[in-house]
């Protein structure tokens, strides 16, 4: 017969160490639907810092941050559309008149005529290079002293190309991105002008050198402005990961190469930081490290983030959805704001501040870690959130930066990797220079042309 006292403390025992199992089962059951809720909702180039280039799989069409205006696609009614101009100046002018009547066969030859029309085509000429022959002499002096006369510095090999072919060279190289190979078939079938691929580079070269003084002024200019932004991407040269990185604004460009990602790049080309400069960027910490008047971490980023975490989390998280909607606020604010709205007082710039830090202070569920981890994040750069709208030349978001280094991976798209470091530095040189004449109106051809121009002068 079974001992009653033996079979009730064996079950107790059993029960203990199954309840022990489930509560450890239901805690890797919490632990795995976690994990599964990333699986389904993978961060991707609209709900991240993810660029488009490492997507496994393209967000939905639909997934825009943008939000509908409305409006019809295309032009907007009211929209003063452009045409082909017409020129008043034609450089050939030619006339059809009627030289006899169709209908009794009289001669008009002598006949008045009357315009009734004209129609123009403007097309290109068949462009022809032009050969200069330097020559030099001497004259002997009636003192018996013979002289001689000296080719131009610029003129230093007995044959060469001219700065209006370097302009080409560095134009074709860093804004058309065309591969030396290709260059090469254009210079042939367009001018009729055989050249070198290793003619190409060593052109690229001598036109760097007259750029340098150029890209140096505009570093000046980066370090004396009162808003920069400043972004960085990854590049290969010679087969080895490499970064590049910009400093912009609205008036400048500056990319630099190099072969780290760590704050030792922004100490390398400013030593002394920008101390006159608010930084706009996207929370990267070595940004944060040098020293700026202030910072300005890109909205457009953040908005990401957030919206990551109300997907992650099936648009339970109100704490995201509450924050995304006073960033929009905030972008809303900034269109209509004023140049005087941002040195007075302004109720509702002070409204968002408060709601801000209201936000950053709630209590968020223990279960939507990564939203708890991005109001961490937050709350430790919080005075840099809004700074865009306190002043009037501060963007928002870091756009600009980001659109000065795509045309690194769109180089090494077109013409693959960059061969040298010196190669890579080039690039970056003549193509902060070409922004940079861009956001200033500036014809680009007759930019570089000058600088080949006045640099062998």
């Amino acid at each position: 017969m079974v001992d009653t006292a033996i079979l009730i403390e064996t079950l107790f025992t059993q029960v203990k160490e199954l309840t022990a199992t489930v509560a450890k089962l239901m805690q890797e059951n919490d632990s795995l639907k976690r994990e599964l809720v990333n699986y389904k909702n993978k961060k991707n180039s609209g709900n991240s810092h993810i660029p488009p280039s490492q997507d496994q799989n393209r967000p939905k069409k639909n997934q825009s941050l943008r939000a509908k205006s409305g409006k019809n696609p295309g032009g907007q009614s009211g929209h003063e559309g452009s045409t082909l101009a017409c020129s008043a100046t034609p450089d050939e002018v030619i006339d059809y008149q009627p030289e006899c009547c169709n209908h009794c066969g009289n001669d008009l030859s002598k006949v008045a005529a009357t315009m009734i029309g004209s129609r123009q085509v403007i097309d290109i000429p068949i462009i022809r290079t032009t050969c200069v022959e330097h020559r030099i002499y001497q004259k002997k002096c009636s003192c018996g002293h013979c002289m001689q006369s000296k080719f131009p510095d610029h003129v230093a090999a007995n044959i060469q190309y001219g700065p209006v072919a370097e302009s080409l060279i560095g134009y074709l190289h860093a804004r058309q991105y065309m591969p030396y190979k290709r260059m090469k078939e254009f210079f042939t079938d367009a001018f009729n002008l055989p050249i070198s691929e290793g003619s190409i580079a060593n052109i690229l070269q001598r036109f760097l050198k007259k750029a340098l003084p150029h890209y140096d002024i505009i570093k000046q200019r980066i370090e004396a402005a009162s808003y920069v932004g400043s972004d960085e991407t990854s590049m290969v040269v010679n087969g080895e990961k490499h970064w590049a990185w910009t400093w912009q604004n609205s008036h400048l460009t500056f990319i630099a190469c190099t072969d780290n990602r760590g704050f030792k790049t922004i100490e390398q080309h400013f030593p002394g930081g920008l101390p006159n400069s608010i930084i706009g960027h996207d929370r990267y910490a070595a940004h944060f490290n040098c020293e700026a008047k202030k910072h300005q971490i890109c909205t457009a980023h953040l908005l990401r983030d957030l919206k990551y975490i109300t997907e992650l989390y099936n648009n339970k998280c109100d704490w995201a959805v509450q924050m995304s909607d006073l960033i929009i606020q905030a972008l809303n604010l900034k269109k209509v704001l004023t140049t005087p709205d941002y040195y007075g007082p302004n109720k509702k710039r002070n409204a968002l501040e408060k709601a801000k830090a209201t936000l950053l202070q709630t209590n968020i569920d223990e279960t939507h870690s990564k939203a708890k981890t991005l109001q961490k994040n937050l709350w430790k750069h919080q005075q840099h959130i809004l700074t865009f709208l306190w002043y009037a030349d501060v963007p928002p978001d870091n756009n600009g930066s980001e659109r000065a280094i795509r045309n690194i991976k769109v180089k090494q798209k077109i013409s693959g990797q960059f061969k040298s470091k010196n190669g890579a530095n080039g690039f970056a040189v003549i193509r902060s220079i070409i922004d940079t004449a861009i956001k200033s109106g500036q014809n680009l051809l007759a930019t570089l042309a000058l600088i080949a121009k006045l640099g062998a002068e």
